[in-house]
């Protein structure tokens, strides 16, 4: 015989609080404090946000990831990633020091731009913990964004930083300091007798410090590394990738509770797609070019500043009078974000299918242009000018090319060896950029590769504009946009091809 339990609650009930109680109970979530501009992102936010920020300030942080690593990956010297990334951290994630106000950090605009870095910081944590691949990346850019940080803050606030962290290292008394004087000194490189007594001295565990241990700029006695102070950093940063490691872990286990929220599931696999090669978006803007000849007759001049996915295009289309349907809308957008008008697309796609009739094209790929360029279809497509050109991000990840197509990305999609022979047929010989191309490929960086090209190809005019400071690092930063690639090319070879035309902040001036 089956007992009831009437005392039990029936589970199909809500257990409801008493409302006095709900209502006058201390809130949970509360507005952090930021008293340092250097965080190590130890205690996740908890107030709330809207769901605009959340993905605006994540989209913001993730350009700045994108920088970092691509200096990361051509080898730049950190003295030329600092001067590469200062511009853009001011544009995209400002972090101003509490000296910059009278007020201090309690100044509102100071607690708002920490705030930002904060949010964003766990915010791209969701998005990148989902496998082992991300999470070791994004503990690398994450690393690099805070060494850099550290190095360039003022002594007196990164010294109240550090010692509000609660890092597991002891100090060095002045007794063990005499007795191990001989030792400290033959281990620790550049190091003067006077420099011991005058600096203080640390004991961690040698593991937290692998890379003083390697480079052999430590004394290490009894599993412990004696670090001077002016080797801080190392230890602060170990700490850093210490907490961001089990941080990332942590996220990892609790990601499947994120499936049930359908707000945020769309936005993190957006976030994390972009790591690959950041979005961008095309503003009119960027398009603009004075006195650039963009007309139907000038594409095939114009097309030696296409990119290598776009001149691809060019090259089928001239060979065989024709291109499928993604090729077609592709190129189409790429050349309507170069400033050609919709009459002259008309006219330049009617040229090029050179083996068809005027009534095929007309019932065939007619509408499909004037649909591009938003002249006819729906009221949402016409009101927005139709579409927008494809970023890198897009190509790279949507409608990947079937037999006998030519779109999509050639880093990504073509093989080692037609990759070669299409850079070669476009005048890419050198040995060692083709061989790093293969390496960025194999380790698909195909944006990176794509960077790679272009600075070859203009290493003279970027040289030139460098030397000269007519353009601002910000306006040659990593190229995420076909379109981008196009302006970049025709204003540093316009401007510097001698007396047609002039480079002055990053636009060409007509003499």
């Amino acid at each position: 015989m089956i007992r009831h339990g009437f005392n039990r609650i029936d589970p199909k009930r809500r257990a409801t609080i008493d409302y006095k109680k709900k209502q006058f109970a201390t809130p949970t979530c509360r507005q952090q404090d930021y008293p340092h501009r250097l965080s190590i992102y130890h205690v996740p936010p908890t107030a709330e946000i809207r769901l605009e920020d959340f993905e605006q300030w994540a989209i913001d942080r993730l350009r700045i990831l994108a920088e970092v690593e691509a200096c990361t990956f051509r080898n730049k010297t950190s003295a030329e990633t600092a001067d590469h990334i200062k511009p853009l951290l001011e544009k995209w994630l400002r972090l101003d020091p509490n000296s910059s106000s009278a007020q201090g950090c309690t100044d509102p605009r100071i607690q708002d731009q920490r705030r930002k870095d904060h949010y964003s910081h766990f915010i791209l944590r969701l998005a990148f913990s989902s496998t082992e691949d991300l999470r070791r990346r994004f503990m690398r850019v994450e690393g690099a964004l805070f060494r850099l940080r550290f190095q360039t803050e003022n002594a007196r606030e990164r010294q109240d930083f550090v010692a509000s962290l609660s890092l597991d290292w002891e100090a060095v008394g002045e007794q063990e300091k005499r007795t191990l004087a001989q030792d400290l000194l033959n281990a620790t490189p550049n190091l003067k007798k006077a420099d011991i007594d005058d600096s203080s001295w640390f004991k961690v565990d040698f593991e937290t410090v692998p890379e003083l241990v390697e480079s052999r700029r430590v004394f290490v006695k009894g599993g412990k590394a004696y670090v001077p102070s002016k080797e801080q950093m190392s230890i602060v940063f170990a700490g850093f990738q210490e907490r961001l490691e089990s941080g990332l872990e942590l996220t990892a286990r609790a990601l499947p509770r994120l499936d049930e929220d359908d707000r945020l599931s769309p936005i993190l696999d957006h976030l994390s797609k972009n790591f690959a090669t950041p979005d961008s978006t095309l503003a009119d803007s960027d398009t603009t070019l004075p006195g650039a000849p963009i007309n139907a007759s000038s594409i095939d001049q114009l097309s030696k500043h296409f990119p290598l996915c776009m001149r691809n295009l060019h090259m089928t289309l001239r060979r065989n009078n024709h291109l499928k349907h993604f090729g077609r809308f592709q190129y189409t957008l790429f050349l309507k974000g170069l400033g050609l008008t919709m009459e002259d697309c008309l006219i330049f796609w009617r040229q090029s299918f050179k083996l068809i009739t005027d009534d095929t094209f007309n019932k065939e790929y007619r509408y499909n242009i004037r649909h591009a360029y938003g002249d006819v279809g729906g009221d949402s497509i016409r009101r927005g000018r139709g579409y927008s050109p494809f970023s890198c991000q897009k190509i790279l990840t949507e409608h990947p090319p079937g037999s006998g197509e030519s779109h999509g990305c050639p880093y990504r999609h073509f093989s080692i060896d037609n990759l070669t022979s299409l850079l070669q047929a476009t005048g890419i010989d050198d040995r060692d950029v083709l061989r790093g191309v293969r390496d960025d490929t194999d380790k698909k960086r195909y944006h990176i590769a794509c960077n790679r090209v272009f600075e070859w190809a203009h290493k003279n005019e970027i040289r030139q504009v460098k030397d000269d400071g007519s353009w601002k690092a910000s306006e040659l930063d990593t190229i995420v946009h076909p379109n981008t690639y196009f302006k970049r090319s025709y204003l540093l070879k316009a401007g510097l091809a001698g007396d047609s035309g002039r480079i002055h902040k990053g636009h060409t001036e007509i003499s």
